[in-house]
């Protein structure tokens, strides 16, 4: 890429599980726009799936375990960051779980501890994140989360996710207010429906996409590189003064009203 618009630039990103995560794809960009970037990895089991990923940056790319679910895991993270860099400029949230029954049945079939996992893991974990980046952002920085129609609108089967989607919206506007002095920016990228691993596991997915086709104005959803490009624009000076904000890559899905 020819124009390296964050040359110079450090960042962390959260959420890369393989090659067709949203993470990989907002990384691929933002690395090809010229940033250095960290990884974690979520336990042992995708530990070999991330680093074989992140080889294609030079086998030296640093990748460490973190758990979003523990404050102890997040604080050991960001130690280690801390002996990789003294400042970042980025940082990407693209994490999100919930119990697999949950996504099933009916939203008033949730339990409790579904709701909570939902709403620790895909929400709360961004303000534990941010904490700790925030200080290392001495020049400013740009925070991005993924998040999805579903916490603004209905999306059937999506349930306790679309709960936990909202929170994290809201989450990204509080973060916003709060970060804004020291000029760190906070904003969600809302993705249309992509051919993700998460995204199979959501029963009616192929409907879900074809739905996109027959209505979205542009006649369809969206592709990773899409979002990476998007990734980069909200990384970048050029959206120095865009934050607490929902943009939406889902094809202009969300501007209809049937």
């Amino acid at each position: 890429m020819a124009n390296q618009v964050l040359e110079g630039k450090v960042g962390v990103v959260f959420g890369v599980a393989n090659k067709r995560s949203i993470a990989w794809a907002i990384a691929k960009a933002w690395a090809a726009a010229g940033a250095r970037l960290i990884f974690n990895y979520q336990g042992e089991r995708l530990k070999e799936n991330v680093e074989e990923l992140v080889g294609e940056f030079g086998e030296n790319t640093p990748l460490y375990p973190c758990d979003v679910s523990s404050d102890a895991e997040i604080a050991e993270f960001f130690k280690k960051v801390r002996g990789e860099t003294d400042r970042l400029d980025l940082m990407l949230h693209s994490v999100a779980f919930a119990p697999k029954e949950s996504l099933e049945g009916d939203f008033v079939s949730t339990t409790r501890e579904a709701f909570r996992t939902a709403h620790d893991i895909s929400a709360y974990s961004l303000v534990g994140l941010a904490r700790e980046a925030a200080p290392m952002m001495t020049d400013g920085g740009s925070i991005v989360a993924m998040t999805y129609y579903g916490a603004e609108k209905v999306v059937p089967h999506y349930n306790v996710m679309g709960v936990a989607k909202a929170s994290l919206e809201a989450s990204t506007r509080y973060l916003a207010y709060d970060l804004g002095p020291k000029k760190i920016r906070v904003n969600c990228i809302s993705a249309g429906p992509v051919q993700t691993l998460a995204a199979r596991g959501i029963s009616g997915f192929t409907a879900m996409l074809k739905h996109y086709q027959e209505h979205a104005p542009l006649k369809r959803s969206c592709d990773p590189a899409e979002l990476g490009g998007t990734g980069v624009f909200l990384a970048s000076d050029g959206a120095a003064a865009i934050t607490g904000q929902v943009i939406y890559v889902d094809g202009g899905y969300q501007v209809m009203g049937m």
